[in-house]
């Protein structure tokens, strides 16, 4: 009886609007209690994070983000972009996929990419030609592009969590964030105009966006050479990120102030990373109560009476992916979710790193899926219109970006090219 008020009790908190990591911390208080199991394996497990190596990323690369987002970084970048690829139809579309990804990659939080972005590119595409429906999908679409690309703080989480090499994940997000990359460029050129108005490509202009963002541009390949080249560790690599953005921010651009503006900016940078952590450690207790009661392989006992393949696991695998992406945030989706998947997947055979990239796929997608992805609110609180007209412009590249993740999760060679 008390099992069963208890249960309820934590299903109303959850209803009413409770922070997720005071209900999952209530949920394994609860559960542990009256599975009378020992907690010490939680607190070894809780010792494991807090001495990753890796660990310490998660701070510094989203602290080097915030610091970009809130420079004039993205308006050199973006100008950039459409120096090199602006010429070409569609060019200017492509160009704002390039640069967002570019974005969140490094923040690993849509609403960073879109709140910093969408007021620059909005414009831009509008005066450009194209239709208010086509902009808001494309911008609302591009705030999570960047989260398959190093060093994507999702994939970091993700790393730690499933106890995977961050080093192959970076190099396995690669081709399918290319991928995703290309798919959404090959529409945007197909809405773009072939009137022979677009720009020419000029060399001058190309040579002097360069040079005035030239800093900020070589730090994606600092950051993949430093790490792929041997010559870094992901956390060195990170600490470099940050303090050398803080230098060119403050001291070289001048951008940013680093007395009245990089306090503020270390308050919003390490309150999502505080955020994460809460989670991470409440979620802690509820996924190990689960792996010992051994939930994944009930799970997998029930599920081998529907599903006789891989290719049928992973078709269930995306659409409850896709579910779980569009209800919960991708750094809560992950601490749950993945301990309980791993498992299952090593039983039909699935590679853990092919795994990771299925996965946060099906996150990025998530962020724009019906009724709740996140980036259809942050959209609507952007650019002040209904979340009902953000659900009708952003069918097209939710149909689209399905049919990438369809491609990533039956092709693995897309993400395992680098290891075979």
């Amino acid at each position: 009886m008390i099992a069963s008020l208890s249960v309820v009790g934590i299903l109303f908190l959850a209803i009413i609007g409770t922070p997720l990591f005071v209900v999952m911390g209530l949920a394994a208080m609860v559960a542990f209690t009256f599975a009378q199991i020992d907690v010490s394996a939680v607190i070894v497990e809780l010792y494991r994070i807090a001495s990753a190596p890796t660990l310490l990323t998660i701070p510094l690369f989203t602290f080097a983000g915030y610091v970009m987002a809130e420079s004039k970084a993205p308006i050199r970048l973006l100008r950039l972009a459409n120096a090199l690829i602006g010429w070409m139809p569609g060019g200017v579309a492509i160009v704002s996929l390039v640069v967002c990804a570019f974005f969140t990659a490094f923040t690993g939080a849509s609403g960073v990419t879109i709140i910093a972005l969408g007021g620059l590119l909005y414009p831009i595409l509008t005066k450009e030609g194209y239709s208010e429906k086509f902009t808001l999908g494309l911008i609302t679409t591009s705030g999570s592009l960047g989260l398959l690309f190093p060093p994507s703080l999702p994939i970091i989480l993700y790393g730690l969590v499933a106890k995977v090499d961050i080093d192959k994940l970076f190099k396995a997000g690669i081709l399918p964030g290319v991928l995703i990359i290309i798919i959404l460029s090959a529409w945007s050129i197909k809405n773009g105009r072939f009137d022979g108005s677009h720009k020419k490509f000029e060399l001058k202009e190309a040579v002097a966006a360069l040079r005035s963002c030239i800093w900020e541009a070589l730090l994606p390949v600092f950051v993949l050479v430093g790490i792929y080249g041997g010559f870094t560790t992901p956390s060195e690599a990170a600490a470099i990120t940050a303090f050398y953005i803080l230098i060119v921010e403050c001291f070289v651009y001048k951008d940013v102030h680093i007395i009245k503006d990089i306090p503020r900016v270390v308050m919003d940078s390490m309150s999502l990373v505080g955020a994460i952590l809460l989670i991470l450690c409440c979620a802690l207790g509820l996924t190990n109560y689960l792996v010992d009661e051994e939930v994944p392989m009930i799970i997998m006992d029930w599920m081998r009476k529907f599903l006789t393949d891989k290719y049928s696991f992973l078709l269930f695998l995306n659409v409850f992916l896709l579910i779980v992406g569009c209800m919960m945030d991708i750094f809560s989706a992950i601490i749950v979710v993945v301990p309980l998947i791993i498992p299952i997947a090593n039983e039909f055979g699935i590679s853990p790193i092919h795994l990771a990239i299925i996965f946060l796929t099906n996150l990025e997608i998530g962020y724009l899926t019906p009724p709740v992805g996140i980036n259809l609110f942050i959209s609507c609180y952007r650019f002040k219109r209904p979340v009902t007209e953000l659900y009708r412009v952003s069918i097209p590249y939710l149909c689209l970006l399905l049919f990438a993740l369809a491609i990533i999760t039956y092709v693995p060679t897309l993400s395992l090219v680098w290891f075979e």
